[in-house]
């Protein structure tokens, strides 16, 4: 799946409107095959955008969270030191 979806659920504060947008157009830019629609088919994006983003919405409002809270800092550090080892460079 596209590395630039990032995982929302468990996280204290929860996710914000802009990370669940955000989320939800990654993921129809996936499905789709296109960064930048064409005019002919930019309403359908935007229309399947906020349905994603509705769906994410409602999923995050029903799960429960099993165990502590997750920091974003200490999940972002987790994410360089990974993609340090991944890529050879040295983490930041």
């Amino acid at each position: 799946m596209c590395r630039s979806i990032r995982t929302l659920h468990g996280f204290v504060p929860p996710a914000t409107e802009d990370e669940v947008v955000a989320a939800a157009l990654q993921y129809v830019r996936k499905v789709s095959g296109s960064a930048r629609p064409a005019r002919d088919n930019a309403e359908a994006v935007a229309e399947a955008v906020e349905q994603v983003a509705e769906a994410t919405r409602l999923l995050l409002s029903r799960l429960v969270v099993h165990g502590p809270p997750k920091d974003r800092e200490v999940e972002a550090e987790k994410a360089r030191a990974k993609a340090a080892v991944r890529y050879g460079t040295a983490a930041t």
